[in-house]
């Protein structure tokens, strides 16, 4: 069995981290798997690039040009849409063609265009495809938060300032709905969430979907020393909460509720501001946000081994992800992995992970005061930290994981032979 994951980008964002780690996952499981990407990031042998550097800006920009245009010129939510206008014909590719099964990711900016997914599942490949936001299942966007147009036919589309009935989301759903039309493709969701998403969806309420979630290597992250590692990180000996992110101040993360929500814990007496500590981590546009933070902390900027991030974790009493909506959460079960304690808002893929007071804490929805609780919960508690470890070894291992890919292929290869 010979597979073929694609994703736009080796190792930047949680797809492309998710999809970096199931190949790997895979090749330890004996299948003989390549991860496709527009820019190879590492020395692997395992992972090939496709397109050629000037031909993938050219298709990324004019992709954005695009959506600029018909969002009347405004760079306001320019990614918060894709249409696929462009990209990479992969299937001449030497990969493509030695490829048994074909596994999609997250294709978007430039490495899919629908015309490409149409030779891809026109090919006679079986086609896999994990979801690891809602595009696939809606017009152009990645979540449509509270819209439910992509429920039934798209229009009016809350992202485009040029929207009406008949508007760009309108058209790609139809070039959408004739793609899948007639065309066999086992979709994947990440979560129990996503897949009640999907189902919904005008465009994927009759294709196949499972649920299968990320899977991480327990061998990179580890269990470290709690005082060792707080030492290392040179942060005070104090109640330590961390928060990261690809973007920390990217407005889908939440941050601004996680500071609301530590000021209500200080306002209200319930825990000393000189107790606690904040560890942040990953990229940030403007740091202007931190000025609003309450009690000390520490920016760790960009953390790109997971040793590292391994350290921050065992530091960490607490981890928190305030995220509007989280399609699974890799950030939890990194943090559950390294013996710390995550507390996220209950209203998306987060639910597949935390079980309510038992290995974390899912706060109400948006409310400051619910996730200023699930923080006191969280350091006030004692959960055995090698316990929150073993019940990612159950859920997300390599073996797992691996394992439940290794079925679909068979099964599907099966059917589509």
């Amino acid at each position: 069995m010979r597979v073929l994951i694609v994703n736009t980008s080796e190792k930047t964002g949680g797809a492309a981290v998710a999809a970096s780690r199931l190949v790997e996952a895979l090749i330890n499981n004996g299948v003989k798997a390549k991860i496709l990407v527009m820019k190879k990031q590492t020395p692997a042998i395992y992972v090939a690039s496709a397109g050629s550097r000037y031909r993938n800006l050219f298709n990324f920009l004019y992709e954005r040009l695009a959506i600029w245009v018909h969002n009347c010129f405004h760079k306001k939510d320019l990614f918060s849409v894709s249409i696929a206008n462009t990209g990479i014909d992969i299937t001449k590719t030497n990969e493509f063609k030695e490829a048994d099964i074909i596994h999609l990711h997250w294709i978007n900016q430039g490495m899919l265009s629908l015309k490409g997914i149409r030779k891809i599942l026109n090919s006679g490949k079986p086609v896999v495809w994990t979801m690891h936001d809602m595009w696939e299942c809606t017009a152009i966007c990645h979540s449509p938060y509270t819209c439910e147009n992509y429920k039934r036919e798209c229009g009016n589309c809350q992202f485009l300032r040029c929207s009406g009935p008949k508007d760009l989301s309108y058209s790609i759903l139809r070039k959408k709905q004739k793609i899948l039309s007639g065309s066999k493709v086992q979709f994947v969701a990440v979560s129990n969430w996503l897949a009640r998403k999907a189902r919904e969806s005008s465009l994927l309420c009759h294709q196949p979907i499972t649920v299968i979630p990320n899977t991480i290597s327990l061998s990179k992250f580890v269990l470290k020393d709690r005082n060792g590692s707080r030492s290392q990180l040179q942060l005070p000996y104090k109640y330590i909460i961390a928060f990261g992110a690809a973007r920390i101040d990217a407005p889908v993360k939440g941050l601004t509720y996680l500071i609301e929500a530590l000021a209500y814990l200080i306002d209200h007496n319930i825990i000393r501001q000189d107790d606690i500590h904040l560890v942040l981590f990953g990229g940030i546009k403007s740091q202007d946000i931190l000025q609003d933070v309450p009690i000390g902390y520490t920016y760790m900027g960009e953390i790109k081994d997971e040793d590292g991030l391994s350290t921050i974790y065992s530091a960490a009493n607490v981890v928190v992800s305030s995220s509007l909506s989280e399609t699974f959460g890799q950030t939890l079960i990194e943090a559950q992995a390294c013996g710390c304690l995550p507390v996220s808002f209950n209203n998306s893929g987060q639910t597949d992970i935390i079980e309510h007071k038992v290995n974390g804490f899912l706060a109400d929805y948006l409310s400051v005061e619910s996730l200023a609780r699930g923080i006191e919960w969280g350091l006030k508690t004692e959960i055995s930290r090698k316990e929150l470890r073993n019940s990612v070894i159950r859920k997300y291992s390599e073996g797992i994981v691996a394992g439940k890919y290794i079925e679909l292929y068979n099964n599907f290869a099966g059917i589509e032979a």
